[in-house]
C-alpha cells in the first residue's frame, strides 16, 4: 500500500486537519494508519508516551487515531531560540541551538533521523500519512525541504493537495503549485481538496469544472469552514477560535506574550460555556477579569521583559484576584530568574520576577521532559512537564490564597481540577466532561467532512 503526502498550496491551508481526517477515515475502513511530519516549526509541543517531545499537531493526530505517541511521528522540531537561532530537537531531544542559516547548511545531517523514523513507521503501519510544511514549491528552498519534496520523492508517496479558498487566489495557488512540482511528483498527485469554503457550496460548481477540466486535476472534495477549536498549532489558529459567550459566568484573561507556547492548555476553557476567555496582548485594564492566567513561554525572560515594557507587569502586580501561572508563566511569578548558561538569551543574565513566590528560578542545561500523574491543588491529575527552569523550594507547584502556579501542562484537561478552580471563583460554575466533549467534537467533525470527500479515489490511489 502506498503512503500519502498532504501538500498545502499555501501556509495554513489546513494540512494538519486534513491529515487526521483522512487518517481516521482510512482507519475506520480497516487501514492501519499513522501520522508523520518530518520537520515541524512550533513552540507548542507535547511529551510523548516514550518521554520525548514532538509538535502538538502530530501528538493530536495520533490522539485522534488512538495511537501511542513517540518521537518517530515528528523527528525534527524547531522552536524559537535566542537571537536568530532556533532550538533544534532531533528524535525528541534537544541537541543544539542553531542559527537558521547554519541549520539549513547542516540539513543533510538530519536526513538519517528522518529516514529512521519514517522507515520505522512504514514497516509498522499500512499507510503513513505525511503532513507537509508551508508550500512545497518555494523554489529557493526546495532542496532544503524535508517535509514535502524530500519525503515525497524518496518514498514515492501519493500526494493530496489542500487549497485554502478563504485566502482568495485558490485557482492560481492550485495551478501554480501543481505545475511547479517536479514531473515525478506531479504524476503522484491524486487530486486537490478545496478547504474552508464559506456559503452556498453550489456557487463553486463551476470552480470544480475549471480545476478538473482545464487544470486536469481531480477535485477530491470541497470542504466547508467549520470552527474546530481543538489541536491549535500556532498563534494564527488560536486567534481564529470561536466561543459561545451567551451564558458565561467567569471572565478569564490569558496574557498573550510574544513567545507564548502550549496554546492547547486553553482548549478546555474555550469549550467551556461558563467561561469567557480573552487573550490580552496590550496594556489594558485587567479589572474586569475574575482570573488572570500567565501561560507557558518559550523565552521566559524575553516575555517577562515584554510585560514590563508595555506596562502589564505593573498591572499584574496590583491585581487583587486569582492569578494562575503555567510553566513559563509560573517561573515569572518567582522573585528572580537566572539564565546563567545563556540557554534562552544571547548572554548570561538575570531578571526580577513578579515576586509572588519566595524562591528563584534557575535555568538548567538538562531539560525536564515528563508525562505523569500528579497531585496538585488537592487534585489527582494527569499532565506533562517540559521546562528548563527549576525551583528548589517549589519543584512542581505553588499554592496560596490567590496566587497559584505549576510547571505542569494540560491541567485544565482534568475535570476535577478545573471544577475546583472555577467553582471556587463562582459557585454557579457548570461542570462538564472535556474528554467526552472532545470525542464528540472530533467524531462529528470527521463525519461531516467524510461525506464530502472522494474516499474511493484516495483508496484506489494508495492501493495501486
Amino acid at each position: 500500500m502506498k503512503n500519502i503526502s498532504i501538500f498545502g498550496t499555501s501556509s495554513d491551508a489546513g494540512k494538519s486537519t486534513i491529515t487526521f481526517v483522512i487518517g481516521k477515515i482510512l482507519q475506520d475502513l480497516g487501514v492501519s494508519v499513522v501520522p508523520f511530519k518530518a520537520q515541524n516549526v512550533s513552540n507548542n509541543a507535547f511529551v510523548c508516551d516514550d518521554g520525548r517531545e514532538i509538535a502538538v499537531a502530530q501528538y493530536f493526530q495520533a490522539h485522534v487515531l488512538g495511537l501511542e505517541t513517540s518521537y518517530h511521528l515528528n523527528p525534527i522540531l524547531l522552536k524559537s531560540g535566542r537571537g536568530s537561532s532556533a532550538s533544534l530537537i532531533v528524535e525528541g531531544k534537544v541537541v543544539a541551538n542553531k542559527d537558521v542559516l547554519e541549520y539549513y547548511n547542516d540539513l543533510d545531517s538530519l536526513k538519517p533521523a528522518v529516514d529512521r523514523c519514517f522507515e520505522y513507521l512504514d514497516e509498522k503501519y499500512d499507510c503513513v500519512v505525511c503532513e507537509g510544511a508551508g508550500s512545497p514549491v518555494e523554489l529557493n528552498l526546495m532542496d532544503k525541504d524535508l517535509s514535502n519534496i524530500y519525503i515525497a520523492t524518496k518514498y514515492n508517496t501519493k500526494i493530496i493537495l489542500v487549497a485554502d479558498i478563504e485566502k482568495g487566489g485558490v485557482f492560481a495557488s492550485i495551478y501554480g503549485v501543481y505545475h511547479l512540482l517536479p514531473e515525478q511528483l506531479r504524476k503522484n498527485v491524486v487530486g486537490v481538496i478545496v478547504n474552508k469554503f464559506r456559503g452556498d457550496m453550489s456557487l463553486f460548481d463551476e470552480g470544480i469544472n475549471i480545476i478538473e477540466n482545464q487544470f486536469n486535476i481531480p477535485v477530491l472534495g470541497v470542504l466547508p469552514y467549520i470552527p474546530f477549536n481543538l489541536g491549535f498549532e500556532d498563534s494564527q489558529s488560536l486567534k481564529n477560535y470561536t466561543q459561545d459567550t451567551s451564558n458565561t459566568l467567569i471572565s478569564v484573561a490569558v496574557i498573550f506574550y510574544p513567545y507564548m507556547s502550549n496554546y492547547n492548555d486553553f482548549e478546555p476553557l474555550i469549550a467551556d460555556e461558563s467561561i469567557n476567555l480573552e487573550f490580552v496582548e496590550s496594556n489594558i485594564s485587567l479589572d474586569k477579569f475574575d482570573m488572570i492566567i500567565l501561560p507557558g513561554s518559550k523565552l521566559v525572560i524575553k516575555d517577562l521583559k515584554w510585560l514590563k515594557e508595555i506596562g502589564l507587569f505593573d498591572r499584574i502586580k496590583k491585581y487583587d484576584k486569582e492569578i494562575l501561572g503555567i510553566c513559563g508563566g509560573y517561573e515569572m511569578m518567582f522573585e528572580n530568574l537566572y539564565d546563567t548558561y545563556a540557554l534562552e538569551n544571547d548572554e548570561s543574565c538575570s531578571e526580577v520576577g513578579l515576586g509572588f513566590i519566595d524562591d528563584v528560578i534557575t535555568f538548567e542545561k538538562d531539560k525536564t521532559l515528563q508525562k505523569s500523574d500528579y497531585n496538585i491543588f488537592g487534585c489527582e491529575i494527569s499532565g506533562f512537564e517540559i521546562h528548563q527552569g527549576q525551583s528548589n523550594k517549589y519543584p512542581i507547584s505553588y499554592e496560596s490564597n490567590k496566587i497559584n502556579g505549576t510547571f505542569i501542562h494540560a491541567i485544565f484537561d482534568n475535570d476535577n481540577l478545573r471544577n475546583k478552580i472555577f467553582g471556587n471563583i463562582n459557585p454557579n460554575y457548570k461542570e462538564y466532561n472535556f474528554e467526552e466533549y472532545k470525542k464528540n467534537r472530533i467524531n462529528t467533525f470527521i463525519e461531516e467532512l467524510k461525506n464530502r470527500l472522494d474516499i474511493k479515489r484516495i483508496l484506489d490511489a494508495i492501493n495501486e
